[in-house]
């Protein structure tokens, strides 16, 4: 079967292309790339849209096994391909925790049989993720792993966390570190400061987050395994990041929509769609993370998608859960605060959603649209503008910090592998 996306502007970060032109799909992949094509097959009139290589989320909560009351592999791919995913790096605190064999056959059978999207599952760094007995990390990298991590809980033990990162180096996958020390953070609510002083809240320091890094970078100095600091939410981490790579250290970064487009003030309503882990910073750290992302420190943009039900949300402050839903919302939040405002590029962006999550994984035929690659393909509407509402959700959970306002660029269709993941019948022809 063939299929042509006619009139298109392709934007491409890989050559730093933006020309209007028609995509000849045969297959699962890419076939032409030219003006004025013609094809036997489905035809979609795309004028005036944009056509970017489909997004890749290194850091994405599917709750499966264990919760799927809050989300599944089902339900988290069709909210991903919704958002313009076509690869989903699923996190293993799952529970039971993906941290043997059998639990990563589990997430790769279930994708295979369910899931819209690919999805590439990370495996724990230790049993249980109880940070002190590692997992058997070469058979579950035998078995489809691209990534050790026990995000959700740091490992605490520098020992520990040493051998990991030898283990995980001999089988050439990155360690995710999900950078927070928990005797300076335990019991936090939110960034530690003021405000959280006039809330009456107990705070969560900055200096939490940049001690475990400064650790890990430091381990990863000692090991040469390659690093990858888990939602960025500091300045001073960020620039702990920076002076790393000047020094050669295999250490890579992401941030989420959420830390770069809102702050601390958010949470003055005690609202907790707006409780998250790492807490929203101050001001200047949200500048800072914006400005480090731009110059290469931070490598992409990863959504931290971690979906709860309303019922969850709803408790007390102090009781209810850390997380936000993003995986439908990450562009159009990112277009909007930042593209629209011209604080960053299209083309750029769309390098942090694509490639640069991309190379983190060591997947070089990902994030890119070129003849005879794969047709893993995004077209977003740039000019419809949507209010965001609980019924715009696929994904099972609307724990949604941006519920209620007004966002633009959109995906209106998603192509995973020349195949139709998700299409919105209202604005493509």
């Amino acid at each position: 079967m063939k299929m042509l996306l006619k009139g298109g502007i392709l934007t491409d970060p890989a050559s730093g292309t933006e020309l209007k032109t028609d995509i000849l799909i045969k297959g699962k992949r890419v076939e032409r790339i030219g003006k004025n094509l013609k094809s036997p097959g489905k035809t979609f009139d795309i004028r005036g849209k944009r056509v970017l290589p489909g997004f890749i989320d290194l850091h994405t909560h599917l709750r499966e096994p264990g919760r799927e009351d809050t989300e599944t592999i089902a339900s988290g791919t069709k909210a991903g391909a919704k958002g313009g995913f076509t690869t989903l790096c699923s996190m293993p605190n799952t529970d039971p925790p993906v941290d043997s064999v059998s639990g990563v056959k589990y997430i790769l059978t279930t994708c295979a049989q369910e899931g819209k999207i690919r999805v590439l599952p990370a495996g724990c760094i230790t049993k249980n993720r109880g940070g002190s007995e590692l997992t058997e990390v070469g058979k579950m990298s035998s078995a489809g792993i691209v990534a050790v991590s026990d995000d959700g809980s740091p490992v605490m033990n520098s020992l520990v966390m040493r051998r990991a990162m030898e283990y995980a180096g001999m089988f050439g996958i990155p360690v995710i570190s999900h950078c927070e020390d928990i005797d300076l953070s335990r019991e936090g609510m939110m960034n530690e400061g003021l405000l959280s002083t006039m809330m009456g809240l107990r705070g969560i320091p900055c200096q939490a987050e940049t001690v475990m890094a400064a650790r890990d970078i430091a381990l990863a100095e000692l090991t040469g395994c390659r690093l990858h600091i888990a939602h960025v939410s500091a300045e001073r981490t960020a620039a702990l990041i920076r002076d790393a790579k000047k020094r050669g250290i295999p250490v890579t970064a992401e941030v989420t929509p959420h830390h770069l487009t809102l702050t601390e003030t958010s949470l003055k309503g005690y609202d907790t769609n707006f409780k998250v882990n790492p807490p929203l910073r101050s001001e200047k750290d949200r500048k800072a993370l914006l400005k480090y992302l731009k110059d290469g420190t931070i490598d992409c943009v990863a959504t931290d998608h971690a979906p709860h039900l309303d019922t969850e949300k709803a408790r007390e402050f102090y009781l209810a859960p850390f997380g936000v839903t993003g995986l439908e919302t990450a562009f159009a939040v990112l277009f909007t605060y930042l593209v629209e405002k011209k604080k960053l590029h299209l083309i750029s962006l769309a390098e942090k959603m694509t490639l640069g999550p991309a190379r983190v994984l060591g997947r070089d035929g990902l994030g890119r649209i070129s003849p005879g690659g794969e047709a893993d393909i995004t077209v977003i509407d740039t000019y419809t503008e949507k209010t965001i509402t609980e019924d715009f959700f696929l994904s099972k959970s609307r724990n949604s910090p941006y519920l209620g306002k007004k966002l633009k660029g959109f995906p209106v269709l998603t192509l995973y592998g020349g195949r139709v993941a998700f299409k919105d019948n209202e604005h493509l022809s």
